[in-house]
């Protein structure tokens, strides 16, 4: 039986007990969300999934109202701004390819040394691929809490049960994300299901250190090697990541 079929179909149906089980808690978030500051408890953000389509991932509100029209202000404190496109020799250390275990290949000869050609693809690209903020202003102190338990992506079990995203697979990105990562060497990482939790959040979840292209080639590894032996590995892990500490 194809496992794109069992996967989705085992996703609806854990998403679907997880929803029911978890509604008092739903309506206690609700709640409190509600009290401390105006505005809609859940919002849905447009993100870009599996084969680069379009759907409204659906979140509790842990801003202030109007948070996303003060993107451009904050975007000079964003955490992946730090990479330049510089040339530099990386064919013996590249950041990415280290943290899969495997060799560099193919490496590019250039005049500013030698460098490993994924690393080069990514870090030529103009401006930052992700946005992550540390410490972000915008967030309310209820929704910091939310933001540290995890418990801010509770309503995307909704989007699970509309067949929109997995439980295991590549995070959805938003438009302004996605439409950076178009070129070749970041493509593959749309070629898996979106995913409430994958590769990239087990493995560097919590570390501020966390480069763009050390979370793309993480990424694209899932794209390649997704199957059920992966998504259980992922899953097993994915508890523990969730208490590593996050202030983005």
């Amino acid at each position: 039986m194809n496992y794109a079929f069992v996967k989705k179909a085992i996703g609806i149906t854990i998403a679907s007990l997880a929803l029911l089980a978890l509604l008092p808690l739903f309506l206690v978030i609700i709640l409190i969300i509600k009290l401390e500051s105006k505005g809609p408890a859940m919002y849905t953000s447009l993100r870009v999934g599996q084969n680069y389509k379009i759907f409204g991932l659906i979140k509790f509100r842990t801003m202030t109202a109007n948070a996303d029209k003060q993107m451009d202000v904050m975007k000079k404190l964003n955490l992946y701004n730090s990479e330049t496109p510089e040339t530099e020799n990386t064919s013996d250390d590249c950041p990415f390819c280290k943290i899969l275990g495997r060799p560099c290949s193919p490496i590019l000869h250039m005049d500013g040394g030698e460098i490993c050609e994924n690393h080069f693809m990514v870090r030529k690209e103009r401006g930052a691929a992700f946005y992550k903020i540390k410490n972000d202003p915008r967030v309310t102190r209820f929704g910091k809490f939310l933001r540290a338990s995890n418990l801010d992506e509770l309503p995307q079990l909704i989007n699970v049960i509309k067949g929109e995203m997995s439980i295991i697979g590549n995070r959805p990105l938003p438009l302004y994300e996605a439409e950076k990562l178009t070129y070749d060497g970041a493509i593959e990482r749309f070629n898996s299901p979106a995913g409430l939790t994958g590769l990239w959040q087990v493995t560097k979840r919590g570390r501020t250190e966390v480069t763009a292209a050390e979370r793309i080639e993480l990424d694209k590894e899932y794209a390649r090697t997704w199957s059920a032996k992966t998504d259980i590995k992922i899953l097993f892990r994915t508890f523990p990541a969730l208490f590593r500490k996050e202030n983005v």
